[in-house]
C-alpha cells in the first residue's frame, strides 16, 4: 500500500522534494537504511522494497546505504537518522557523504503482476483499497495493452467477472442519465487516474451502502486475473 501511494503522490510535489518513508524502518542486518535520488526527487527510507514501484519505471541516479548511525543516538530512526539525512540533503549535501554508494536495493517482486508464458493470462493482486472501498490492483494499463493487443478479455476477481473496462465511473449509465439512481450499486472495472486496474461500485459509500471491498468480498492481496482470448 505504501509503495502504491508513494508512486502516485511524489510527482505532485516540486522537484527537489525530500520524501521520508518511515514504514517498517527499524534498522537491522536485513533492513538497512538508504537514500536515493530518483526523477529529481530524494527518498530516505528503509531498504525493504518500498520504492520498487517507482524504480520499476525510473532508475535512480544515485543510491547510498546510510552509514551515520554511529554518530546519532536513536530509538526511532525516522525522527533521528532520516531527518538528519533530509536536513543534510536540503543544505545541498552530496549523498555520498552520508552513505556508501551502492547499485543494489531490495525489490518487492511479489507485488508485480505475472504474465503466463503463452501471453494469455495476467495474474495480479489487490494492493490498495481506497476510502470509497474501491479496490486497486497492481495491473496497469500499459501492461494490459502490451499483452492484450486488442484481444477480447475476461477479468476475474473472486466470483465476479468483467468483460468490459469503462473510461469513467458514470459510463455505466449509458443513455439513462436521467434516472441514474437505478444504477447505484453497479459494479465496474476501469483504469484509474494512476493507470491501475480498479474494481469499483458506482456511487459507493463505505459508511452507508458499502463499496467493492465489502459488497464483492474483495480484500488486500486477493488475486485478480485477466484472461485474453
Amino acid at each position: 500500500e505504501t509503495a502504491y501511494i508513494l508512486k502516485n503522490s511524489y510527482k505532485s510535489f516540486p522537484e527537489g522534494t525530500i520524501h521520508i518513508i518511515g514504514v517498517d524502518s527499524e534498522l537491522s542486518d536485513t533492513n538497512k537504511h538508504i537514500a536515493l535520488a530518483i526523477d529529481n526527487h530524494y527518498f530516505v527510507c528503509p531498504d525493504n522494497g518500498l520504492i520498487c514501484m517507482i524504480t520499476k519505471d525510473i532508475k535512480p541516479t544515485k543510491v547510498v546505504e546510510i552509514n551515520i548511525h554511529d554518530r546519532i543516538e536513536s530509538s526511532f530512526p525516522v525522527l533521528d537518522v532520516f531527518v538528519q539525512v533530509a536536513c543534510f540533503i536540503s543544505r545541498g549535501g552530496n549523498l555520498t557523504v552520508i552513505g556508501k554508494e551502492t547499485s543494489s536495493f531490495k525489490e518487492m517482486t511479489e507485488i508485480q503482476p505475472k504474465v503466463s508464458q503463452d501471453q494469455k493470462i495476467i495474474t495480479g493482486g489487490i494492493i490498495y483499497i481506497d476510502n470509497y472501498g474501491n479496490i486497486i490492483s497492481n495491473i496497469n494499463k500499459k501492461l494490459f495493452v502490451e499483452i492484450g493487443k486488442g484481444r477480447n478479455f475476461k477479468i476475474s476477481a473472486a466470483k465476479y467477472t468483467f468483460t468490459k473496462i469503462v473510461n469513467k465511473y458514470n459510463e455505466v449509465l449509458g443513455e439513462n442519465s436521467s434516472d441514474s439512481r437505478q444504477f447505484d450499486g453497479s459494479k465496474l472495472a476501469l483504469f484509474n487516474s494512476a493507470g491501475y486496474l480498479e474494481i469499483a461500485i458506482y456511487r459507493s459509500n463505505l459508511n452507508t451502502v458499502g463499496g467493492a471491498t465489502t459488497l464483492l468480498g474483495l480484500g488486500y492481496r486477493d488475486p485478480i486475473t485477466i484472461e485474453f482470448t
